[in-house]
């Protein structure tokens, strides 16, 4: 591989780094508390945003179809692989920021720049499969939310789906912060759907607790687990979260890097933590209300929006389709994002983000006219997540741990080790997946 040195961004890479600029109201209030003149809120507030639109992927309609289904199955025994994967989710958000912090290039730019070019291509044809697979999941997610709420033809409730979506991702031209306002008020309005839940189905939070930290796999969980981690952490908002970062805050020192790593830190933890509560939240609820009662096999998400009115009342239901409906819109909009950083950075393509959006509605297109159970095919595309992770992983690691790419934020020794003991933790899962899959096949 070619030696690292953060000279070695040329101009050429340098030019098609993602930066968000604009909101000069938000980059005065940001140098500011670099310079040390803001304490409290407004000294954290200008850094947060980024943290939250890759957050919205962590809940999206995937997680929706597995966390029902784990909770309706096996009540509140796999709530511990939500809490596993979402602090693994943090950490490598967490990195992922760093690295577009500390270099102002994308993960998959630096791939492109300094990866040998069969590994590059082999990296970015797997990220493409997975950016698909989330944009099947998200896609038929919110055009069920759709069909549910107002009871539109699947068909056109996809179509209306990539219309809205377009338009959502339109505020891009306004600058980053209106497009980070509305995302953060599509996670506030998920967040607010689940408390209403979580008070009408009453939970038993001794369980919750025990569960959410003593590991358990019951016989037949193997492949939600496997589901439950590729749908909470993605592949594509890896790459995605380190092109966010880049230009967002211009620093003028590695004194500077280091403070804006630090203030990012505390986006991500804010962020990911709302999500991971409301991932619980989605199995909980579940175990709650279908499993207490028995209904373990509630196999799809239509079913679980009609069976919550005759046992909490309409307005479970409507609440349940309204939160499907937001997570769907938001992730779909993170997810075209995603694609166009992970195309511009591995291949240097661009293309107009309408012929995106058009290109990967044609998977979910298709799963909706063959008439395909829209819940199962979410439920195996997170499983496809799950093994497209370790290209992303692996390649973060590396990079965050060259010091002449990293300067004062190269990964310590206990990072890169524990990033390494996320990598083979996922790999062990699915070597586990693969076996129990031929094991009941025979």
């Amino acid at each position: 591989m070619t030696e690292i040195d953060i000279n070695g961004l040329d101009e050429a890479i340098a030019g098609e780094v993602v930066g968000r600029r604009g909101d000069r109201k938000m980059l005065r209030a940001a140098k500011k508390s670099l310079d040390g003149r803001a304490t409290g809120l407004a000294r954290i507030l200008p850094f947060l945003g980024p943290a939250f639109i890759a957050s919205i992927a962590y809940i999206d309609p995937g997680n929706f179809a597995t966390n029902i289904q784990g909770g309706a199955q096996f009540g509140y025994t796999l709530l511990w692989v939500i809490t596993a994967a979402n602090l693994i989710a943090a950490f490598l958000q967490a990195l992922s920021a760093k690295l577009g912090i500390a270099t102002d290039a994308s993960l998959p730019m630096l791939c492109r720049k300094y990866l040998p070019s069969k590994l590059n291509y082999t990296l970015w044809a797997i990220a493409e499969i997975a950016a698909m697979a989330t944009d099947l999941a998200e896609f038929v997610g919110a055009s069920l939310g759709f069909t549910l709420l107002f009871h539109f033809p699947l068909l056109l409730s996809a179509l209306l789906t990539g219309l809205v979506t377009f338009l959502i991702l339109g505020l891009q031209r306004y600058g980053f912060r209106p497009l980070e306002a509305l995302i953060a008020g599509f996670v506030s309005i998920i967040a607010l759907s689940y408390v209403v839940e979580t008070i009408l189905a009453r939970p038993n939070f001794q369980q919750i607790t025990y569960h959410a930290i003593v590991p358990n796999l019951p016989a037949g969980s193997i492949l939600l687990a496997v589901g439950i981690l590729g749908a909470t952490v993605m592949p594509h908002v890896i790459y995605l979260h380190s092109a966010l970062m880049n230009g967002r805050v211009p620093a003028r020192s590695n004194a500077d890097r280091k403070r804006i790593f630090r203030l990012s830190i505390v986006d991500v933890a804010i962020a990911m933590t709302l999500a991971g509560v409301i991932n619980g939240a989605m199995m909980f609820m579940a175990a709650a209300i279908f499993h207490r009662d028995g209904l373990t096999q509630i196999a799809d998400l239509g079913t679980a929006y009609r069976t919550l009115t005759p046992l909490l009342g309409g307005a479970a239901s409507i609440i349940f389709g309204v939160s499907l409906l937001a997570s769907g819109l938001s992730s779909s909009t993170v997810g075209t994002m995603a694609g166009q950083v992970i195309m511009e950075g591995f291949v240097g393509w661009s293309i107009p983000q309408w012929v995106r959006r058009l290109i990967t509605m044609v998977p979910a297109l298709i799963i909706i006219a063959l008439g395909v159970d829209a819940t199962q095919a979410i439920v195996f595309s997170q499983v496809i997540l799950s093994f497209a992770l370790m290209g992303p992983i692996a390649a973060l690691l590396y990079f965050t741990s060259q010091p002449k790419l990293m300067g004062p934020l190269v990964n310590r020794a206990w990072t890169l080790g524990l990033g390494i003991a996320i990598g083979l933790v996922i790999l062990v899962l699915n070597a586990w997946l693969i076996i129990a899959t031929v094991g009941a096949s025979r």
